[in-house]
């Protein structure tokens, strides 16, 4: 199965499953740091006709890698659930700091929410669907790591902790309904039956 048609088929499925919050169906990819899902969720957008995707590195910071879900719910979930264009600030990693402008998010029929953690506990009820990068952490570390460079490797040991620690407490990967694997050529989806709360 090719990428096209593989992510083609996973467009249209998304597309036709009931809105999760408002009129938004919200999609959340997870995995493992450096696993490929800001790649994946590009091309998904792509395949959805130019889906938004929300990057939760947008909304994590130095000292709050997993402590983002009040800003979320705050300025995304909540104007989603009126119906309404969500307003958020970016942070900035160089800066270390919020700036004062910011990003719309239209309450688009699909929007993507990428990120370590997108499937955690407190955002399932408001997820249409979730889906899991299937790679193992320490490969997916790797791959994170070579990408960003030798200057970040004191960020990527305590990043490592943290990321153990946040599955170890509120796995996603029990509760996503499908798998994606990357293949030579494209995505594989493996489809399971998701554990329920």
């Amino acid at each position: 199965m090719n990428e096209r048609t593989t992510l083609s088929g996973l467009a249209r499925r998304l597309s036709a499953l009931p809105p999760s919050v408002g009129p938004v169906r919200l999609v959340a990819v997870d995995g493992h740091a450096g696993s490929g899902k800001t790649t994946f969720s590009e091309r998904l957008a792509a395949a959805l006709g130019g889906a938004p995707v929300l990057h939760l590195d947008d909304l994590a910071t130095h000292e709050e890698l997993f402590e983002w879900t009040g800003r979320l719910r705050s300025w995304v979930l909540d104007p989603f659930a009126r119906g309404e264009t969500a307003r958020y600030r970016v942070y900035d990693w160089v800066a270390r700091r919020f700036p004062p402008e910011e990003r719309e998010l239209p309450a688009a029929p699909v929007v993507l929410l990428e990120g370590v953690g997108a499937g955690r506990r407190e955002l399932r009820p408001f997820l249409a669907c979730l889906l899991w990068m299937e790679l193992a952490d320490e490969g997916s570390w790797e791959r994170g790591q070579l990408r960003d460079g030798p200057e970040l490797t004191e960020f990527w040991d305590g990043w490592k902790r943290a990321e153990r620690a946040h599955f170890a407490a509120d796995p996603s990967r029990p509760y996503a309904g499908l798998l994606v694997l990357q293949c030579n050529e494209g995505y594989e989806m493996l489809e399971r039956r998701p554990k329920t709360d």
